[in-house]
């Protein structure tokens, strides 16, 4: 018997353990992940020619031809302000509807919460579309208010302040959902002690509850002005037409629609948005370093109430009544109307210009079929992977003896500072470096890993809190009991862990199926999706058709969101 046991223990020492095994090739892949888009990119950035060429002699030229482009100059310049307005209106928005829905007796607050969060799940150039469509010269409601004006139009999106609005609505619930769970965990007390002190309702509204949302307001202004200046949709279909140019159109212009493009001006753009990204998100974790001062929620913290609002309960509802008709409702509105008609205008009646056409066309059209079934298989089997991974990751990061944890960690959440076009730049050129990817050209296989890529950091931040839960004595039990540290995270934390990941895996497929930044650099007949096929058609004119396919998208998605909520009770997000 003794013989047996020494023979085992001398194959387990000549044998890696397999739980090393396991860390390191977790570590290894994820590193070879993050880093296959951005080396490419940096790379190009110091060449004088096409990587595609092969690799040359290296040149700052690029990055003093970067600061000395009147267009490059102006692109970001428009960037920076656009940015800055986004972010402004976002946060009124979203801070306003945290504190109303969250913290009064608003009637109807559940409602408004819920249309708030819909821009969240569709896609920006959806939303886009269906503001142009309802808001843009010749859109239903601008025809109308211009036959009610005598000709008048009171707005314009074709400005930096009109794109910043329909940018702010898109990224408002961020805001909303940050300021929300930081006006719901608010320390009663601090605000029972104003209203003693003789403060009124809005009073102690405006001078506690606010500043206690600080974290949240830094947190969430930070974010969306990454968001705003990595976006493309909003941009494109409001600034392109009138020459307004952002960094992420100069991006797609050149690396795209130039005749000759400047691949060495191009990656020296990506690099330095990628530059200003990664600030940014550095930035926002040494604003809220010293973020112990805004806690409120101790041992005997009391429950928040809400504030009686009196007579202004039912105007701050028609307010936000106003806001979920003519910002959320009205631009998908717009789109299932045009979906179904040759044309829309309120000058006409909807049933004399009513058609099936646009549907037919998508139905019989393949690569429209095509681009359906791409997204749903990518969303659907890549989310699943990219959950596996994302398991593995937190497991690695948070409950093994790895030396390399902490690393590993700030590698995996890097991703978060990459803009999804710098993705998928650095895919299609490291397709060119690595040659053993270019089997991955043209399928949708390189869409899976560059959006797994993408949005790591995003499953992380569902999964990580849950295992930060699980109490480690669990772990230790079963390596008391003689598991390795495998069997113990396959048996005990990964068990555990099935509702955040089941949660992870929704807010992927969410994230996967509304993407479009990531694919435009990648995709190619027979690796369409729904968001390259929108934008293709749209900038060929196809107005009614992209309509149609957008409503399918739209459908989709709250199909997925809704059936997911109501049969598992999991919420995609909030």
């Amino acid at each position: 018997m003794r013989t047996v046991e020494a023979a085992r223990a001398s194959v387990r020492a000549r044998w890696p353990d397999r739980g090393a095994v396991v860390q390191w090739a977790v570590a290894a892949f994820t590193v070879a992940l993050v880093l296959t888009p951005i080396v490419p990119v940096v790379l190009q950035s110091l060449m004088g020619r096409a990587l595609y060429d092969g690799i040359g002699s290296f040149t700052a030229r690029n990055y003093a031809g970067l600061v000395t482009s009147r267009t490059v100059l102006e692109a970001v310049g428009n960037s920076l302000v656009f940015g800055v307005l986004t972010t402004v209106i976002a946060l009124v928005i979203g801070g306003g509807a945290a504190i109303a829905i969250g913290r009064t007796d608003m009637p109807g607050a559940k409602l408004f919460g819920e249309l708030l969060l819909w821009p969240l799940y569709l896609s920006q150039l959806v939303m886009a579309f269906g503001f142009s469509i309802m808001y843009g010269p010749s859109g239903y409601v601008t025809l109308a208010a211009q036959a009610a004006l005598g000709g008048h139009t009171p707005w314009s999106l074709y400005t930096l302040l009109g794109m910043a609005v329909v940018a702010a609505i898109c990224e408002a619930p961020v805001t909303f959902l940050y300021c929300l769970n930081a006006t719901r965990m608010a320390d009663a007390s601090l605000e029972n002690a104003a209203r003693v002190s003789g403060a009124g309702p809005l009073a102690t509204l405006w001078h506690v509850t606010v500043p206690l949302m600080r974290p949240a307001l830094v947190y969430s202004a930070m974010l969306n002005f990454t968001l705003a200046l990595e976006l493309l949709s909003v941009p494109l279909v409001f600034g392109s037409p009138v020459g307004i140019h952002f960094l992420s159109t100069f991006l797609y212009d050149e690396g795209i629609g130039a005749s000759t493009p400047n691949y060495g001006l191009v990656g020296a753009a990506a690099v330095a948005l990628l530059a200003i990204v990664t600030l940014l998100v550095w930035l926002q974790g040494r604003l809220l370093t010293n973020i112990g001062r805004f806690i409120t929620v101790r041992g005997k913290a009391t429950r928040p109430g809400r504030f009686p609002l009196g007579w202004l309960r039912w105007p701050v509802a028609a307010l936000f009544a106003l806001y979920a008709v003519f910002g959320v409702l009205a631009p998908l509105t717009g789109l299932a109307l045009r979906g179904v008609t040759s044309f829309l205008t309120p000058l006409v009646p909807l049933w004399e210009v009513w058609t099936t056409q646009h549907l037919r066309m998508i139905v019989s059209s393949e690569s429209y079929v095509r681009s359906v079934v791409n997204s749903v298989a990518i969303s659907l089997f890549g989310g699943a992977l990219a959950t596996a991974l994302v398991a593995l990751v937190a497991i690695v990061t948070q409950r093994s003896p790895f030396r390399h944890a902490r690393a590993l960690e700030f590698v995996a959440l890097y991703p978060r500072a990459v803009p999804g076009l710098v993705v998928g730049l650095g895919f299609l050129w490291a397709m060119i470096v690595f040659p053993p990817l270019g089997v991955l050209h043209n399928t949708i296989a390189i869409l899976v890993i560059a959006f797994t890529m993408r949005y790591l950091p995003t499953g992380l931040g569902a999964v990580s809190p849950a295992l930060l839960q699980v109490s480690p004595e669990l772990d230790r039990a079963a390596r008391v009991s003689g598991a390795d540290w495998w069997t113990t995270s396959w048996a005990v934390s990964l068990r555990l862990l099935k509702p955040a990941l089941f949660s992870a895996f929704a807010l992927l497929f969410i994230c996967f199926f509304k993407d479009y930044a990531t694919a435009v650099f990648l995709f190619a007949p027979g690796s369409e999706v729904i968001g390259t096929t929108l934008l293709t058609f749209w900038i060929q004119g196809d107005t009614g058709p992209v309509a149609a396919l957008a409503m399918v998208q739209v459908l989709l998605t709250f199909v997925f969101v809704y059936g997911v909520r109501f049969a598992f009770g999991v919420r995609v997000y909030g």
